[in-house]
């Protein structure tokens, strides 16, 4: 559930692209310009998409040493966001996400990887409904300047693309197999600020 991270910009930062960044910067997510998108089978008619609202993040990387950067991602379960008030009663229920009990599904990088000039993966452990597995995302950095509107004038802008595969399952998410899909397909859309 992407949920997933501005984990992955320091792969971006990993591919050459941080000339502008200092040894262990931190950068933080702009929520107003990052997406965090997931689509789901249903019954094998189609896939119904949906969004979590609420994604904070950040990560320090050290430009020296790769691996002693650390990133970490929260995302509010009860920001989930089908387009379907019913439904999305329902996704916030002890059926799937349980909000009540489990208000957070957060991810933390462990490793991160470079698989090509501007790709990447980032390895750490998501953790949903209290459940701690590993999970990968594959990153496509897009860009690191200054934003080009004056009002954030000197400010160093990330952006990347990352895509990752969670099954539901394994956090303990069973209701509805068989109709309702078992992987969702993630989809993260980033821009993050040096801070």
């Amino acid at each position: 559930m992407s949920f997933l991270k501005n984990s992955l910009i320091a792969v971006a930062l990993v591919f050459g692209s941080a000339g502008t960044a200092l040894s262990a910067d931190t950068f933080k997510i702009d929520p107003a310009h990052t997406n965090t998108v997931f689509l789901v089978k249903h019954f094998g008619y189609s896939n119904v998409v949906g969004r979590f609202n609420d994604l904070s993040g950040s990560f320090v990387f050290d430009q020296e040493n790769v691996a002693n950067s650390t990133v970490e991602l929260v995302i509010k379960a009860s920001s989930v966001d089908t387009n379907h008030q019913k439904r999305d009663d329902h996704l916030r229920s002890p059926d799937f996400l349980n909000v009540e009990e489990f208000p957070e599904i957060t991810f933390k990088s462990t490793k991160v990887e470079k698989t090509g000039e501007n790709t990447g993966k980032i390895i750490g452990d998501l953790t949903i409904l209290g459940q701690t597995k590993p999970a990968t995302l594959d990153v496509t950095f897009n860009t690191m300047k200054p934003h080009p509107i004056p009002f954030y004038k000197g400010v160093i802008v990330a952006g990347f693309s990352a895509r990752a595969k969670v099954n539901r399952i394994d956090y303990g998410m069973t209701y509805g197999q068989g109709g309702i899909g078992d992987v969702l397909d993630l989809i993260i859309e980033v821009e993050a600020h040096q801070q």
